[in-house]
């Protein structure tokens, strides 16, 4: 989510006049088993003698949006304020992390003044390893394995497997019911570039870990 709110409050340059000093510009959230959404609050506040002006602010994912308390936007010495940033989770898993940069009036457009990192840590319940096999154009049409884990205290079988493109074919392998899963997959053609999205249907509870993604691509070498 982009917001461009130009505001005409006088000229400021970090370093040079005012700005604003945070509390962190980390925060780290556990995330519980069924979370799907992430809230994470920035604490600033105008140490400066200077009049600050926030022109523009910008979450760098589409999955989470940002705002300003109150939607106030210029702060006087001493003012303080909240930035806030909303994460949606989705399928991701594992440690992700999400930045939203901040400019000040003056900035120039390429250098904001301020990042804030949310970093996330959303359970694994289902670890699919590797995320992505690669086969190069015009090279052999070998299998390759992809290992299916689960990570809950409690079973969790794999239900079914797919590919929407037809040019992989997958053999699923039990090594241990509810607990690992091994997916063999093998091209049937290599002789041009290709992709295919393979969905992994589990019995999993907890509803956003139940379908887990992998990706095949043939392409150029180098």
């Amino acid at each position: 989510m982009k917001t461009l709110l130009p505001i005409f409050f006088g000229l400021v340059l970090p370093g040079l006049a005012g700005e604003l000093t945070f509390e962190t510009k980390l925060e780290e959230v556990e995330v519980p088993l069924d979370g799907r959404r992430v809230t994470a609050d920035f604490k600033f506040e105008n140490k400066s003698d200077e009049d600050v002006a926030i022109a523009k602010y910008n979450a760098t994912c589409s999955c989470m949006t940002v705002q300003v308390k109150g939607g106030k936007l210029s702060y006087a010495p001493g003012e303080s304020g909240v930035i806030r940033g909303v994460f949606d989770m989705g399928n991701f898993s594992g440690t992700v992390d999400k930045a939203v940069q901040i400019w000040l009036d003056g900035d120039p457009e390429d250098a904001p003044s301020v990042t804030l990192t949310t970093r996330i840590h959303i359970p694994v319940l289902v670890d699919v390893e590797p995320k992505t096999l690669r086969w190069d154009v015009g090279g052999e049409m070998t299998s390759q394995t992809i290992t299916v884990t689960m990570m809950h205290d409690e079973p969790i079988k794999v239900t079914s497997v797919s590919c929407q493109n037809p040019n992989f074919k997958i053999k699923q392998k039990t090594v241990e019911e509810g607990k690992k899963y091994e997916l063999e997959v093998t091209p049937t053609d290599t002789s041009s570039q290709s992709i295919g999205l393979i969905s992994i249907e589990t019995d999993c509870p907890i509803k956003r870990h139940a379908t887990q993604r992998a990706y095949t691509i043939v392409r150029k070498p180098g």
